[in-house]
């Protein structure tokens, strides 16, 4: 069975995962293109990175774990 992502989920976990890229862009999450999170993308939560950037979590983790 596949692991589900949850709002602890790292960025860099969800990343492994082929496709996710592309979900995650389509909701503009601004560390895919900043240049500093390259350096910090394994302790990244997508819960934190969600709040600071007004993203709808429910919505993101429901396409990721559609997948």
């Amino acid at each position: 069975m596949q692991k589900k992502f949850t709002k602890n989920s790292s960025l860099s976990e969800i990343l492994e995962k082929k496709g996710m890229e592309e979900i995650l862009a389509k909701y503009n999450l601004p560390c895919l293109t900043c240049p500093m999170a390259r350096f910090e993308i394994e302790g990244l939560k997508l819960g934190q990175v969600c709040e600071t950037y007004g993203i709808d979590i429910k919505k993101l983790l429901e396409e990721l774990n559609k997948k």
